[in-house]
């Protein structure tokens, strides 16, 4: 890290707006990152909450309704019938290319095949290629080149028609 420690960085209120961003652009339901003891848990529906728990959880913990909208519908849309998410399948850092020189692996507009190597997640110094386990088109690219990404988290969007 950039020598602040976790607890400043993760009560940073752009960091919270951003994951508020975040979840009504890609419509979630609800966001939980950990980051060793401090944890954030963002959550959508009838009783929105903003959870924080830390070490300091008596200090931290904030409930603001006004500041989650709830979720319009639980059905997916019907454009969205034929659209597939690739997730992470573990917790790290997300790469696009294989290095900064390099084009991504896969961009929006490109056809990705299930053995299709999509991005890298790098995790305790490990470099794992991650394939798109689905056959489409890929129409969104969910996060930022050298983002941290949690497990499950998705990263791009396939239309699995094209």
């Amino acid at each position: 890290m950039s020598g602040s420690t976790p607890n400043q960085d993760i009560f940073d209120v752009r960091r919270v707006r951003r994951l508020v961003e975040l979840m009504k652009e890609h419509d979630l339901s609800e966001i939980d990152i950990r980051e060793g003891a401090t944890r954030i848990q963002l959550r959508r529906g009838s009783d929105p909450v903003i959870a924080v728990a830390s070490p300091r959880a008596a200090e931290a913990s904030v409930a603001t309704p006004a500041a989650v909208a709830p979720l319009a519908a639980d059905q997916p849309k019907a454009d969205e019938a034929h659209i597939a998410v690739i997730k992470s399948p573990i917790v790290g850092t997300f790469f696009a290319a294989p290095n900064p020189e390099s084009p991504p692996y896969a961009k929006v507009g490109d056809h990705v095949g299930p053995e299709t190597t999509v991005c890298i997640v790098e995790a305790m110094k490990v470099f794992n290629q991650i394939p798109a386990e689905v056959s489409g088109k890929i129409t969104a690219r969910l996060v930022e080149n050298g983002q941290p990404v949690e497990f499950g988290q998705p990263l791009f969007r396939v239309d699995t028609r094209g």
